[in-house]
């Protein structure tokens, strides 16, 4: 017969019994060490570590009205391009002592604002977004809240709170103007269904300045979803001689079928990713992209966040941080 007694939790009261310290000592060697000697901070980690004490930070952070912690909200955990941003938001927080938390919001309006409703419930310190909230609804609950929140890897003249970002708009055009300055007037577009990507093919045909080849594929895009892309394409136009892709991992993928059918690049199809993933410069043929300085954003995320919770001022509560097309030996 086994017990089922769930087992009792380690508390402060046990910490100071094993330290043989007052209750308010051993929360002050924990919380405020300054107000206490080395030799008794010492004996107070020795038996938290003996314990296995935890300290509940929920509760301290209904007295303190701090949570520590940072909600960080992306469309998808298997888009490479938000990875630095990820990183730097973990160690920018980590040193101020803050947490992140890691969500995955999908591609779905109606999924995005179900998931605010947790987070919000949770009262974070902070809310960082992969992307631009586009749910009045989601939008008037976090200005109701007062949660410091970074809109990122987009801009907007309007944002929710505060925004890092760059536009989209005119990376589309970059590109395109790319092109035309190599000389290229058969193009093509692989494209993910995601609003961003969306706003950079805009882009592109403005500056193209006609329809082109275009397959537009789910979000997030992949490898196999390139291979697929690219096959249609070639469907609709033999002779295409460049390809815009809204991704790395599109592009990724329009290489290794073009490669399967014999084709080369550039010299027989010139290819053009987004984001710079960590592969990109290392395939081959190298891939060209266009960079965005996503741990940047991540620091600079952060920093708006924690400028926040200290109760300063924002001078600059959005901040474009550009993009550079890196060329390479796809084109």
């Amino acid at each position: 017969m086994t017990d089922s007694t769930a087992p009792k939790s380690v508390t402060l009261h046990d910490v100071a019994r094993e330290a043989g310290v007052s209750l308010i000592t051993a929360s002050r060697a924990l919380s405020k060490p300054n107000l206490v000697s080395d030799a008794t901070i010492e004996r107070v980690r020795a038996a938290v570590e003996a314990t296995g004490y935890i300290p509940n930070l929920l509760a301290g952070g209904l007295k303190s009205r701090r949570s520590m912690t940072v909600a960080l909200l992306v469309p998808s955990i298997s888009v490479a391009q938000f990875v630095p941003t990820i990183k730097a938001l973990t160690e920018a927080l980590d040193a101020a002592g803050y947490q992140l938390i890691l969500a995955q919001m999908g591609y779905d309006h109606a999924r995005e604002a179900a998931l605010l409703n947790t987070i919000i419930s949770r009262r974070p310190d902070g809310i960082v977004v992969a992307g631009l909230l586009r749910s009045p609804t989601s939008r008037e609950q976090l200005r109701r809240a007062g949660i410091p929140v970074v809109e990122t890897w987009e801009l907007s003249d309007r944002p929710v709170d505060m925004a890092v970002g760059f536009s989209h708009l005119k990376v589309g055009s970059a590109v395109a103007g790319y092109f035309l300055s190599r000389g290229w007037r058969r193009v093509a577009i692989a494209t993910a269904d995601d609003h961003r990507a969306a706003v950079r093919r805009e882009g592109f045909l403005s500056t193209i300045g006609h329809d082109v080849p275009t397959v537009v594929v789910p979000a997030p895009s992949s490898l196999a979803s390139g291979r697929r892309a690219l096959a249609q394409l070639l469907e609709q136009d033999r002779r295409i001689e460049a390809i815009c892709c809204s991704s790395d991992q599109l592009a990724q993928g329009v290489l290794v079928e073009a490669a399967a059918r014999g084709l080369r690049s550039p010299e027989d199809l010139a290819i053009c990713g987004f984001g710079d993933a960590d592969f990109a410069a290392h395939m081959e043929p190298s891939l060209t992209t266009v960079q965005v300085d996503g741990h940047g954003i991540g620091d600079r995320a952060a920093r708006l966040i924690l400028a926040r919770c200290r109760g300063e001022t924002v001078p600059e509560p959005v901040i474009d941080v550009g993009f550079r097309i890196v060329e390479r030996a796809s084109t």
